[in-house]
């Protein structure tokens, strides 16, 4: 009980839910408990017509009602069912839509903060696992939990109100696999099932891991070694299976055992109870029969609860996600007017409170339509400071302003102030058309058709069987590095967001390539403003400012024509990109 306290003291994704569709959840309750009703009812009605019509009563007379009965709830168990199905998957699939929608915002609101706690497997395992296990929560525990107590008390109030003896033995039998059985259920099987997700859960971390240097495994020969690692943990999840059908098996058994001890008291008591004449005998087979169709949800609400443990740790990964990566931002507000001016001032980050600064006392004002290039060496900042830039962290101390106001303050309309072309844009696998339309998703296609064609593709595009509708394939691998970067350029170009964030775009590419997209890419964007981040100098000609970041500090900074003429530092640099 504590546990489940703690686990929905901060929960955020099945209270909210249960809360906010507790309409449909009440009939779903109410219909699956009409369903295990009308199947007991027609074994009631069923027994008691056995039973009278082996009387052979003088009219049919006797025996109509029962007969229409027996059709009503024959037909009425299917009916029930049906809608019952009908309306928890309803259920289900709009949690489930809720449910992605909200992980997938996640991800894309705080994917920086993510990518630091969380390997690609972790979220795999969210996205394949913990999602489906919160869903199967309600149509696996929820729902035949509530409905098997429901029909327990129903049982119990029904013979208390003949014999409160009967009762009470009925309360202890039944008992036993609706609240004893669940409780040993939890603490045998379910720690089994929790092993298996533990295991499931590494697995995917581990797999998506090695598959991503599958290449490497190849070129160093050691395929057979990459298989051999899958074995264990797939031997492991086959060996707790087996044991959790081993289990089962002997509770099904024990279950079929506690009703047919139940049955039995029910035939000692109506056998008392209703004998006195032939008339009240007919009730002795009700009783009966009545009790069998309980055993399905009695026994799910076992299963239910062993499942819980894993349901549990899906639902504190989940929640953890939001913690782990919540940011207190501020209110939002809208940029008023033009973008005029981007100022970092006094810039200091760690990620640690308190430790080493991975950005030391920075200050930069770029203006409209400035280009800026960010040089140095890996691991001094640059794509820290791009973070900052565009909001993904906020800083430990001074600030980072867009027209005077806090870019924190921005957040709710970052798409449409920045731009940004990384070195591995991707290319989703559907057409050119819906690829390049990301960047504008109200775009026309003529105007998508203007974008390709000012980033020099149209003649490709249209040379191609389906043109604007070819698949990329899967990251785009239909095209080849300078196009997939020509299609992300395209994007930008349809996005028209003022500030654009160039990070290493064209640090895949040839040296030809390379030198053709940066000279198209500041020719198309001459009217943005560009913050640049290079690891080179190449294409240097086409920026106002160039600054040099190291160790966290601007350790260089001013005009290309001037540092050239005045540091021998930069001219060394430039002339070594350039082949002197």
């Amino acid at each position: 009980m504590k546990n489940l306290r703690k686990t929905f003291k901060n929960d955020s994704w099945v209270m909210p839910y249960l809360r906010k569709y507790k309409g449909l959840l009440l009939l779903v309750l109410f219909l699956g408990f009409m369903t295990f009703f009308s199947a007991g009812a027609l074994m009631f009605n069923s027994g008691y017509l056995i039973s009278e019509a082996a009387r052979m009563p003088s009219s049919i007379i006797y025996i109509y009602i029962p007969v229409v009965l027996a059709r009503a709830f024959g037909i009425a168990r299917p009916v029930f069912r049906y809608a019952e199905r009908l309306t928890s998957h309803n259920w289900v699939l709009r949690i489930v839509s809720d449910f992605r929608k909200k992980l997938y915002q996640t991800v894309e609101r705080k994917a920086v903060a993510i990518q630091r706690s969380h390997q690609t497997g972790d979220i795999l395992s969210i996205l394949a696992d913990d999602i489906e296990h919160i869903e199967n929560l309600y149509l696996r525990t929820v729902f035949p939990m509530v409905i098997g107590w429901l029909l327990y008390i129903f049982v119990i109030v029904g013979v208390g109100y003949f014999n409160l003896v009967t009762a009470a033995i009925m309360a202890i039998l039944p008992g036993v696999i609706v609240i004893l059985l669940p409780l040993v259920s939890v603490l045998t099987n379910g720690a089994r099932e929790f092993q298996q997700h533990q295991i499931q859960h590494q697995f995917y971390t581990n797999l998506t891991d090695e598959v991503i240097g599958l290449s490497d495994w190849l070129i160093s020969g050691r395929y057979t070694d990459f298989l051999k690692l899958q074995d264990d943990p797939i031997d492991k999840i086959a060996a707790l299976r087996r044991k959790d059908h081993f289990y089962q098996w002997w509770r099904g058994l024990f279950v079929q055992f506690i009703i047919l001890l139940a049955v039995l008291v029910l035939l000692i008591w109506t056998g008392i109870q209703f004998t006195d004449t032939k008339w009240h005998a007919d009730w002795v087979a009700a009783f009966a029969l009545a009790l069998f169709p309980a055993v399905d949800p009695f026994l799910s609400i076992s299963q239910a609860a062993s499942e819980w443990p894993i349901y549990r740790r899906s639902i504190e990964r989940v929640n953890q996600l939001d913690q782990d990566t919540e940011r207190k931002l501020p209110a939002q507000s809208d940029l008023a007017g033009k973008f005029e001016n981007l100022t970092i001032e006094n810039l200091n980050f760690s990620y640690d409170d308190g430790g080493k600064n991975i950005i030391n006392n920075l200050s930069l004002t770029v203006k409209r339509g400035e280009k800026v290039a960010l040089l140095g060496p890996s691991g001094t900042g640059k794509s820290t400071l791009l973070k900052l830039i565009i909001g993904d962290e906020l800083p430990t101390d001074g600030s980072v302003t867009i027209n005077g106001m806090s870019v924190a303050k921005l957040q709710a309309e970052r798409s449409r102030i920045f731009g940004v072309l990384d070195q591995n844009p991707y290319l989703f696998n559907t057409t050119v058309m819906n690829n390049v339309r990301l960047g504008n998703p109200n775009a026309s296609d003529d105007r998508v058709k203007e974008a390709v064609a000012a980033v020099g593709l149209q003649d490709l595009i249209e040379s191609l069987p389906d043109k604007y509708n070819t698949e990329v394939q899967e990251a785009g691998q239909r095209f080849s590095g300078g196009e997939r970067q020509r299609l992300s350029l395209a994007r930008l170009l349809l996005q028209d967001a003022p500030i654009i964030i160039l990070d290493e775009p064209t640090v895949s590419l040839d040296p030809i390539t390379e030198r053709k997209l940066l000279d198209q890419v500041f020719d198309l964007l001459a009217d943005k403003t560009i913050i640049w981040v290079t690891h080179h100098l190449a294409g240097v000609a086409h920026v106002d400012q160039v600054r040099f970041l190291n160790h966290g500090e601007f350790t260089m900074a001013g005009k290309p024509g001037d540092l050239y003429q005045s540091n021998d530092h930069f001219k060394q640099l430039y002339d070594l990109d350039r082949g002197k």
